[in-house]
């Protein structure tokens, strides 16, 4: 039987893993964001910073040549990786295994990008065998990929008509209804899926029928880039927790950070509002260990 679970300041901040005081660069989180295309150079900028404020260490920002300077004179904090395609292709998948500076403790796939099916698959099987965790978003979500990530607990985050395009099926018309097809469905597959909507639902093969359940905290959070910012959050939390987890909280302090940056502009928030909010939401959850 599904159970649904209650989100609260509680829940939240007992699943928070403390950092050392001894830690050292790379101890806490890499991250790779692998996207873009000569149209959506903002997309991993956007996942890519998301990432970055979520606490972790190092993000590489993996990106075709030909918007590596508007990635690169976005912020000094990004590490850019130029690939020398357009289109992710085999090559551009292997020349990016080739000169990652340091192994990837999880990588965010999709967002803004333009693939071939062929690469999509060479690249998640490679960073797979590598033991990086993965989430997969926007145009990463087709149903060749999923004989990849079975049985991986890999997190997708699809809205309702990318979840029609991966699946061949509805989400359901009713939260009742998408409930009980996401729980049915990341069984089916081993994998971690947040279907987006007004509703946030988060489901795990690995958490025996538990689904979470977090509203939309604004309606603000429709303009274009929410989704890439919660893919780099949930992919920067995914380095040091289990993907529901990290789910839940990717979700939840994206809200928290949507609803600060509605109560300052309203309706006229756009996405890089809610990297700027990121870190005063989250800074109260912080834990420091000796």
């Amino acid at each position: 039987m599904t159970e649904i679970l209650t989100i609260s300041s509680t829940f939240v901040k007992d699943l928070i893993v403390p950092r050392l005081v001894s830690s050292k660069k790379g101890d806490n989180g890499v991250v790779l964001v692998v996207g873009g295309n000569k149209i959506y150079h903002g997309a991993p900028i956007l996942a890519s910073m998301a990432a970055l404020k979520s606490g972790t260490d190092l993000v590489y920002t993996a990106v075709p040549r030909s918007i590596i300077l508007p990635i690169r004179s976005f912020s000094p904090n990004l590490i850019a990786l130029p690939l020398p395609d357009d289109k992710l292709t085999i090559g551009s998948a292997n020349k990016l295994i080739a000169m990652m500076p340091k192994k990837a403790d999880s990588a965010a796939i999709g967002m803004g990008m333009t693939a071939k099916q062929e690469a999509l698959i060479t690249l998640i099987r490679q960073l797979k065998n590598m033991g990086t965790k993965l989430l997969l978003d926007a145009s990463a979500l087709i149903p060749e990929v999923l004989k990849e990530i079975s049985g991986t607990s890999t997190i997708i985050t699809p809205h309702p008509g990318e979840y029609k395009r991966i699946f061949g099926e509805e989400a359901g018309t009713t939260q009742k209804e998408q409930i009980s097809n996401i729980d049915r469905l990341s069984k089916e597959y081993g994998i971690t899926i947040i279907l987006k909507g007004p509703a946030n639902l988060v489901c795990s093969s690995e958490e025996n029928g538990h689904v979470a359940v977090i509203k939309r905290s604004t309606p603000a959070m429709t303009v274009g880039g929410t989704g890439d910012v919660l893919a780099g959050l949930t992919a920067g939390l995914l380095t040091k927790l289990k993907p529901f987890d990290s789910c839940v909280l990717g979700v939840y302090f994206n809200g928290l950070a949507a609803s600060l940056a509605y109560r300052q502009v309203g309706l006229h928030m756009v996405a890089t509002d809610l990297i700027e909010y990121l870190p005063k939401v989250m800074k109260t959850f912080d834990k420091i260990k000796a």
